[in-house]
């Protein structure tokens, strides 16, 4: 089975318009460089309904092995740790 990560990011006060831009572009560009991460989306968020929630993204991975592989995957940890200190973050992963 395929498994969803889903994520959505409020942004500290502090956060730039560069910065922003910097974190979008690297979380699709991590499309290809994480093993069995099979597609990518993520943009900024235009619903009035999203409670702060100014970024939105999803993933989908071939199997919970991929995902669970993800979070430690050096790609991965070299935008987290930038990227952390600016966000409140929800997460939500389930199976497809």
């Amino acid at each position: 089975m395929m498994f969803i990560h889903l994520f959505a990011f409020r942004w500290k006060p502090e956060t730039t318009a560069e910065q922003k831009n910097a974190a979008l572009q690297e979380i699709r560009g991590l499309q290809g460089q994480i093993p069995g991460l099979l597609e990518t989306w993520a943009g900024k968020n235009v619903s009035p309904h999203g409670q702060g929630y100014e970024l939105g993204g999803v993933m989908k991975f071939q199997d919970q092995a991929s995902l669970d592989a993800y979070g430690p995957h050096p790609a991965h940890q070299k935008l987290v740790q930038w990227l952390m200190p600016l966000i409140a973050p929800i997460e939500v992963d389930f199976e497809a």
